[in-house]
């Protein structure tokens, strides 16, 4: 299965949702805007995204005449696409880069690290992974094993030690190495807790001014957590100054909507969407091919 065909059954649970809303021969009434407005919140895009995307819907079928539901579906993936900010650089492809993985346990950080090492060694990168989660047992183990798949070195610290440190350690190694890609994962921080979370600034802060590359703070968001995952992203930007998102398992549990409701709130870029287990389910975040995959569009 493709990339693309993933992502389409990934989304089925939003697009069946969104499907119904766009049923054969549905006319343009109000039933059909309330439905839609319905469909888009239960699919997690938020209540205000939601009305905005409906009502600039209403006044193009007005303006265009479209009086029927079937009309409407690529506009609606053309306006849910246009939520999302376009990044000004990708911290994975622009190198010399440096980049910070945060986010909650359980969110996908050292699978994505991994994933990401390994496929920007098949490029042809100079690559170092560094392990500045010293506090969850397992945590530089599995980056290990990530690293020897990938054949890319980790630098790591024993466990308990100030992960600030291990960053800063990490940084003059790859400086030495003239490293093209430095990915480093940090522990899973709840974002609830106030002195995680400026422990966590702080280790942000050390890497920032100690690199002499662009520093790139990117949350990982599991996409099944839904709405919650959008009150961890504004928690982790208002601590952190995030440059992007990498979200995860949207594997057909997940809605959908949260990538749109997060983005497009906090106006940070999707840099990277996982639909799977393997390398090949990391990939670039296309907003179009996304959209179209959420709504049904050409399928």
């Amino acid at each position: 299965m493709g990339f693309l065909d993933s992502l389409k059954h990934g989304l089925e649970r939003s697009r069946e949702a969104i499907s119904e809303v766009f049923y054969m021969g549905g006319e343009v009434d109000e039933s059909f805007w309330e439905d839609l407005e319905d469909t888009l919140v239960m699919g997690d895009m938020g209540a205000e995204l939601a009305l905005s995307v409906s009502d600039d819907l209403r006044e193009l079928a007005a303006k265009k005449g479209l009086t029927r539901a079937s009309q409407l579906r690529g506009a609606l993936a053309d306006r849910l696409a246009a939520e999302f900010p376009t990044p000004e650089r990708d911290p994975f492809d622009d190198t010399p880069s440096c980049v910070l993985f945060v986010g909650i346990n359980g969110a996908g950080k050292t699978t994505t690290c991994g994933k990401l090492a390994g496929r920007a060694m098949g490029e042809g990168k100079r690559v170092l992974l560094g392990g500045a989660d010293t506090f969850r047992a397992a945590a530089i183990e599995q980056l290990e094993v990530w690293g020897e798949r990938a054949g890319v070195d980790v630098i790591t610290r024993e466990r308990g030690c100030d992960p600030a440190s291990v960053c800063y350690d990490v940084i003059e190694e790859a400086e030495r190495r003239d490293s093209d890609l430095v990915l480093i994962d940090t522990a899973g921080r709840l974002h609830t807790s106030a002195d995680l979370m400026q422990e966590l600034a702080k280790v942000v802060n050390v890497t920032r001014k100690r690199a002499g590359m662009p520093v790139s703070v990117v949350l990982v968001i599991d996409a099944t957590t839904g709405q919650n995952g959008l009150n961890q992203a504004k928690e982790f930007n208002d601590a952190l100054d995030l440059d992007g998102l990498i979200i995860t398992k949207l594997d057909g549990t997940a809605k959908g909507g949260i990538a749109l409701a997060v983005s497009s709130q906090l106006g940070l870029p999707i840099y990277r969407i996982g639909v799977g287990e393997s390398i090949d389910d990391l990939q670039s975040f296309d907003a179009h091919d996304f959209c179209a995959a959420l709504v049904g569009e050409g399928m």
